[in-house]
């Protein structure tokens, strides 16, 4: 695995032409952190103590596929015009990306749905691209409350029986899982050598 690099064309040629999971979230939703932990490597995409720091398309490469981190939606401490262009990127990703296998949609677990995260719903169910809900911060909600919690954001983002995935960052809960899921997502069933 190794970083790829970082672009501000949604249109980007990537070579060799790999299919392509991003992962997509509010500012503050831990989008880093978690992309370091299911990469194994601290450190690789940069964390900030302030959110928005991601402005490209981050770009790692694995065996099979690219792992793409988006810039955020919500809360950014950028003017209007950076966080209009932030955003104009990341929907013409999804919408125009012909690579795009699968997008990992990041969501607080202690936090209700917001305007933007309804936002985001819409935009990425007009894509028809898949999408895994996957909750962050699992790690913050004792063992029975995130069970229950899951559940509840399940049913306000109308997904199916089965409750979004429930990740931490810091213990790692989850990490396996998700790290399958996206394997899943790539046709063939996982990376190629």
């Amino acid at each position: 695995m190794e970083f790829a690099g970082s672009f501000p064309d949604p249109k980007v040629r990537l070579a060799p032409a790999l299919p392509e999971v991003a992962f997509v979230g509010r500012s503050n939703v831990g989008k880093s952190s978690l992309i370091n932990r299911v990469l194994g490597r601290k450190g690789l995409a940069r964390v900030s103590q302030t959110p928005g720091k991601t402005t490209l398309l981050n770009v790692y490469r694995l065996p099979g596929l690219y792992l793409v981190d988006l810039p955020g939606y919500g809360f950014a401490k950028a003017s209007k015009p950076e966080r209009a262009a932030y955003r104009r990127l990341l929907e013409r990703y999804l919408r125009e990306r012909e690579t795009l296998a699968g997008v990992v949609w990041l969501l607080d677990i202690r936090h209700e749905p917001s305007a933007d995260d309804a936002e985001m719903g819409a935009l990425l169910a007009a894509t028809g691209v898949p999408v895994l809900p996957v909750l962050t911060k699992g790690d913050k909600l004792a063992h029975g409350a995130r069970g229950r919690r899951a559940r509840e954001l399940g049913r306000a983002l109308g997904a199916p029986a089965e409750p979004p995935l429930v990740t931490s960052s810091t213990t790692g809960l989850g990490i396996a899982d998700l790290g399958a899921s996206i394997l899943a997502a790539v046709p063939g069933g996982g990376p190629n050598p």
